[in-house]
């Protein structure tokens, strides 16, 4: 029974993984779309002035955050680090409760 709820949370795991995968993909296509659209705009309406590149600079940032989310590229704040802090908590309520004992 125990090994049947192991597997069943990993396989929960791995799909919640690839949901966040697949969605990142959406999220740079859609980037790579849009401002291949803002591109072409920007050139045929407005040549003398290149403003595409603020679109592409301040959008690339959110690309990049949800890449380096998704990937754990960030050593703060990503899953590891969450574990360590849960177990860190965990740690310091069971030694005040056994200095209490």
């Amino acid at each position: 029974m125990e090994n049947t709820n192991q597997e069943y949370e990993r396989y929960q795991k791995a799909r919640k993984k690839v949901k966040e995968i697949k969605g990142f993909y959406s999220h740079l296509t859609v980037y790579i779309l849009a401002i291949s659209v803002l591109t072409y705009i920007n050139l045929k309406y407005t040549p003398e002035y290149i403003w595409v590149i603020w679109s592409a600079v301040g959008w690339g940032f959110g690309v990049f955050g949800h890449a380096s989310k998704t990937f754990n590229w960030v050593p703060f704040f990503g899953k590891d680090w969450e574990e360590k802090k849960i177990q860190e908590f965990i740690e310091e309520e069971n030694q005040k409760k056994n200095k209490f004992q």
